[in-house]
């Protein structure tokens, strides 16, 4: 089996302010699936999106609690194309509402950084050269 794409989705507070802080990431909506309840973030053209669903929109689709931002279920990750790009990202997400879980990591092969989106959503940015991986 081969998936074709992922569709990671995650319970938000307000769409406008959600929607206002991934485009400034530079991510674009898909408007067919984005509406007063939803929006869709094109993480990867045709591969990638991640659906952020107001809370009372979200609860419909699980009989279980999910989490209000203050705890972690998950941790995003994310690779870009170069060190400068994750620094660029989480930079761009503190300034417009998002916050730093933790300090930025070069392990040699991988560089990476974090932020928590507005609703507490953690995501991890990195950047990886697996050529530079050290041999065993």
């Amino acid at each position: 089996m081969k998936i074709s794409q992922i569709y990671v989705n995650l319970p938000i507070k307000d769409v406008q302010k959600t929607r206002a802080f991934w485009t400034k990431l530079g991510f674009t909506i898909n408007e067919q699936f984005s509406d007063d309840k939803a929006i869709c973030v094109v993480m990867k053209e045709d591969h990638i999106y991640t659906m952020f669903l107001k809370e009372d929109f979200f609860q419909t689709f699980t009989n279980r609690p999910f989490a209000k931002g203050d705890t972690t279920q998950v941790l995003l990750a994310i690779g870009v194309g170069s060190r400068e790009e994750v620094d660029q990202m989480v930079k761009t997400a503190i300034e417009n509402g998002g916050s730093t879980y933790s300090e930025p990591m070069d392990h040699g092969w991988m560089y990476q950084s974090a932020f928590a989106d507005i609703d507490g959503h953690q995501w991890e940015v990195m950047y990886g050269d697996i050529s530079q991986i050290p041999a065993e």
